[in-house]
C-alpha cells in the first residue's frame, strides 16, 4: 500500500498531519511544535504520551507558557532557562515532496530553527531527521536534543556496553539530584538497564548512559516500539558525556538522544538521525524485556 498523507484534526492539539502506509500510523501537529503526537500499529493504540490536559508545563517568564504537549519533540542541550523551555506554541510550515515530510518552526529568539524530516516505509518503520539551524550570525554552542514522550505502564530496556577495554572504563551513567539510586522502578544490570513507567510514583527519575549498542526498546500493552539510532561516537556529549538519557514521572516515560556538543558555525546545522519501529506482540511486556535482556547475555 502506498504511504496515504492527509490533513486531519486530532483531539486537542489541532490541525495534524496524518501519514499512514495500512500496517502503521504516524501524526505530527501543525498548529504547535512540530511534535509527532501519535504512532502506532494500524488500530493499535497510541504508543506516545498525550498530554490532553496540559499537565506539565513550565511557566517560562517573558515568553510564555512552555507544554510538553506529549510526543516526539527538539531541543537544545544544555538545559537551561529560558531558552529550553522557549514556548513552541505557534504553527509550522510544511511539505511533502518525494515521500519526505518536512516541517519547519520559526527561528526562535535564541537563533535557533527546529525542523524534522519524516520518511515512513512501506513497512513497520519511519525514519526522522531532527535538525537544529543555527540562524544566528555567530557561533553558537549547544548539542541537538530529541526526546521522545511514550505512553504510560510500559517498560523500557536499555543495552549498556560490553566492550572489553582492560583496565579503561566501558560504561558511563548520570544521574540526577532528583534520582534515588533505590529507585524501585531502576533496575541496573552488567549488561542493561530496566526503567519501569508506574503511574502512582511520586518523584521523577533520570539517569543517562552511553549506549553504544544504538538502541532502545519499550513494551506497552501489545505494542513494542524500537528507536534505532547512531552508536556512540568520538566526540564530545552532554551530561557527563551521554549519548542517551532516560526520564519518567508519573504520567509518562522518555527516551532522549543527543548528539555531539560543540560550536556550530552561523547557518551550520546539527542533527540527529534515528529509526523507530512498532510491531504488535502476544506477549506482557515484561516477557517482551526477558527476551531482551536473554538476547544480549545469551542467556
Amino acid at each position: 500500500m502506498a504511504i496515504q498523507y492527509s490533513e486531519t484534526e486530532y483531539r486537542n492539539f489541532g490541525k495534524c498531519i496524518c501519514l499512514e502506509n495500512g500496517k502503521i500510523r504516524l501524526m505530527v501537529t501543525l498548529d504547535i511544535g512540530p511534535r509527532i503526537i501519535y504512532f502506532s500499529t494500524r488500530g493499535g493504540s497510541n504508543i506516545l504520551f498525550e498530554d490532553v490536559n496540559r499537565d506539565f508545563c513550565e511557566l517560562n517568564k517573558g515568553y510564555g507558557t512552555w507544554y510538553a504537549y506529549g510526543g516526539h519533540r527538539l531541543w537544545c542541550a544544555p538545559e537551561m532557562m529560558p531558552e529550553t523551555y522557549f514556548p513552541d506554541n505557534n504553527r509550522v510550515s510544511y511539505e511533502f515532496k518525494d515521500g519526505i515530510l518536512t516541517l519547519n518552526a520559526k527561528p526562535t529568539p535564541f537563533g535557533k530553527q527546529f525542523s524534522l524530516q519524516i520518511e515512513m516505509s512501506d513497512g513497520n518503520s519511519v525514519k526522522i531527521r531532527n535538525i537544529i539551524t543555527n540562524t544566528s550570525e555567530k557561533p553558537a554552542f549547544f548539542a541537538p536534543w530529541a526526546l521522545t514522550g511514550l505512553a504510560s505502564g510500559g517498560i523500557e530496556f536499555i543495552p549498556l556496553s560490553r566492550k572489553q577495554t582492560g583496565f579503561l572504563p566501558n560504561r558511563t551513567m548520570a544521574l540526577w539530584s532528583y534520582s534515588q539510586i533505590a529507585d524501585p522502578r531502576f533496575t541496573l544490570k552488567d549488561e542493561c538497564a530496566v526503567l519501569r513507567h508506574d503511574q502512582q510514583a511520586s518523584a521523577p527519575f533520570k539517569a543517562g548512559f552511553n549506549v553504544a549498542d544504538g538502541y532502545v526498546v519499550y513494551a506497552a500493552g501489545n505494542q513494542v516500539f524500537r528507536k534505532s539510532f547512531e552508536p556512540y561516537g568520538d566526540c564530545s556529549y552532554p551530561d557527563f558525556g551521554c549519548n542517551f538519557e532516560t526520564y519518567t514521572n508519573k504520567l509518562f516515560l522518555e527516551i532522549e538522544l543527543l548528539g555531539a556538543l560543540r560550536e556550530y558555525a552561523a547557518g551550520e546545522q546539527a542533527v540527529i538521525e534515528e529509526t523507530w519501529e512498532i510491531c504488535e506482540t502476544n506477549q506482557s511486556p515484561e516477557e517482551v524485556i526477558a527476551a531482551q535482556m536473554k538476547q544480549i547475555t545469551g542467556s
